[in-house]
C-alpha cells in the first residue's frame, strides 16, 4: 500500500533539542532516547470515516514527533497501518450495500488526499492488513508454539497473562480493564475462554465475510484480529524496544495493552516500545465526537467548502496534544486569523530579528510537543513586525522556513 507524497521540509541553521515526550506507561514526561534512526508506529485508520477532526489531530501530534526528531538529526523510521478489514468496515459496507473493498480502498485514498492537504509527513511504510495477513499468521503461529494460545470454536485467543507484563501500559484495575474491552470491542462474557480479558487472534469464517486460507494449515480459513495486526506489523518493519508507539487516548486499552503483550510474548523482551504516547479526545460543540452520534466533523468536508487546511493546522496546534477538548466553529475561524497575521507579517521586506523565534520554537516542541507554546512564540514576532518592523531583511524568511519545518504551517 502506498503512502502520500512527501511535502518538502526546508532546511534550518543549527539542530534542534532532544525530545521529551509524555509515557503513558510510567505517567511520566521522559526524554526520548533514540539511536542515528529514530523508530515509531503510528496506529492508522479504519477506512469508512476519514478523515474527522480526531483523526487530524492525532497524525498531526505525531507529525509534530517525525518533525522534532529531523530537525534534531536523527532518520525517522515511521510506520502506520491501515485496518482495511475489521468489523466496523464491514458493517458500514453491509449497511450502504457496498463491497467493503470498495469502501477501504476509497476512504483510504480520501485520507491521504487529507493527509497531503495538512502536509504531514507520510509514513515510510503505509501497511494495510489484508497486505500483512502473511506476517500475521506468523505470528499467530508463534504464539501458539509458545503456548500462548488457545481455540474457542475455531476461533483462536491470546492468552493475556502470558506475559507477566499484562496491564503495565495502561496500568488500570481489572474492573476498568473490563468494561473497556465490552465497550471496545472485546467479548470478556464469551463461554469457553480462559479469562474475560483474552482477546481474538485469529477469527474463523464467518458466512458473508471476507476470510483467507493460511498457509499455515493448523489455523483454519478466516481473518485477522485487530491487535495482533499492529504487533505483527510493528514487529516485522521496526523490531522490537522500538521508540514510540502512538495513538489517540481511546487506544490505551484495549488495543496497546493487548499489542504490546502479544509482541513481548513473542520477541521474548521488554519492552515492546520505549514510549507509549497518546492523543487526547477532541469533541463537538461540548459533546463527544463520535460515529453513532453523526457529529463527525471531517477534513474533506472543509476543504470542499474552502477552508485553507493550513488555518485548520493551526487551529489544531493551538490545543496542547494531551488534552481532550472540543471543537468549534470558532477554533477554525482563530485559525484563519492566526494564519492571516502570519502571511502579512512576513511578506513584509524586513523585521525584528527572528532567531529568538526558532530558538523558542525548538524549546517548546522538545518540552512534550508543546505546540501552543511555540505559537505564541511566532505570535510576537509577529505583533512586533506588524506594529514596529524591525531592520533584519533576512527574518521574515526565516520564520517563514521555521513554521514550515517544525510546525508544518506553510505561508
Amino acid at each position: 500500500m502506498h503512502a502520500w507524497p512527501a511535502p518538502d521540509v526546508p532546511d534550518l541553521p543549527g539542530s534542534g533539542l532532544p525530545l521529551r515526550l509524555h509515557d503513558t506507561a510510567t505517567g511520566q514526561v521522559r526524554p526520548t532516547a533514540p539511536g542515528p534512526t529514530a523508530r515509531m508506529y503510528v496506529c492508522g485508520i479504519t477506512p469508512y470515516d476519514a478523515t474527522h477532526i480526531g483523526h487530524a489531530a492525532t497524525y498531526l501530534t505525531f507529525d509534530l514527533v517525525n518533525r522534532a526528531w529531523r530537525d534534531a538529526g536523527h532518520d525517522v523510521h515511521y510506520v502506520q497501518n491501515v485496518t482495511d478489514v475489521d468489523d466496523p468496515l464491514l458493517e458500514r459496507a453491509t449497511r450502504d450495500g457496498e463491497d467493503w473493498r470498495d469502501l477501504a480502498e476509497r476512504e483510504t485514498e480520501l485520507f491521504r488526499e487529507d493527509m497531503t492537504s495538512l502536509a504531514v509527513l507520510p509514513p515510510r511504510e503505509l501497511v494495510g492488513a489484508v497486505e500483512a495477513i502473511p506476517d500475521i499468521v506468523d505470528a499467530v503461529r508463534r504464539l501458539r508454539e509458545l503456548g500462548a494460545s488457545y481455540g474457542v470454536e475455531g476461533d483462536t485467543y491470546f492468552s493475556v497473562h502470558h506475559d507477566p507484563r499484562f496491564g503495565g501500559v495502561g496500568n488500570l484495575d481489572d474492573e476498568t480493564m473490563l468494561a473497556l474491552f465490552a465497550e471496545r470491542g472485546g467479548d470478556p462474557t464469551r463461554p469457553g475462554k480462559k479469562h474475560p480479558l483474552d482477546c481474538l487472534l485469529w477469527q474463523a469464517a464467518r458466512p458473508g465475510e471476507p476470510s483467507w486460507e493460511p498457509a499455515d494449515s493448523e489455523l483454519p480459513e478466516g481473518r485477522p484480529g485487530w491487535h495482533v495486526e499492529c504487533a505483527a506489523i510493528a514487529l516485522k518493519y521496526l523490531g522490537d524496544a522500538f521508540d514510540v508507539q502512538g495513538g489517540g487516548s481511546d487506544l490505551v486499552f484495549p488495543h496497546h495493552e493487548m499489542s504490546a503483550s502479544e509482541g513481548q510474548v513473542l520477541t521474548g523482551s521488554w519492552p515492546f516500545a520505549r514510549h507509549y504516547v497518546h492523543a487526547g479526545m477532541v469533541g463537538l460543540d461540548g459533546e463527544k465526537m463520535s460515529k453513532s452520534r453523526g457529529n463527525l466533523v471531517f477534513v474533506s468536508a472543509l476543504r470542499r467548502d474552502g477552508r485553507d487546511p493550513m488555518a485548520l493546522r493551526l487551529a489544531l496546534l493551538a490545543h496542547h496534544y494531551r488534552g481532550d477538548w472540543s471543537w468549534t466553529e470558532e477554533d477554525l475561524a482563530a485559525g484563519e486569523a492566526r494564519l492571516a497575521r502570519w502571511r502579512e507579517a512576513v511578506a513584509l521586506p524586513s523585521g525584528p530579528s527572528a532567531e529568538a523565534v526558532l530558538d523558542g520554537v525548538r524549546q517548546h516542541l522538545a518540552d512534550d510537543l508543546d505546540a501552543p507554546g511555540a505559537l505564541a512564540v511566532v505570535d510576537r514576532w509577529v505583533q512586533e513586525a506588524r506594529t514596529r518592523g524591525g531592520p533584519d531583511t533576512s527574518a521574515p524568511q526565516l520564520v517563514t522556513r521555521t513554521v514550515d519545518a517544525l510546525l508544518g504551517v506553510r505561508l
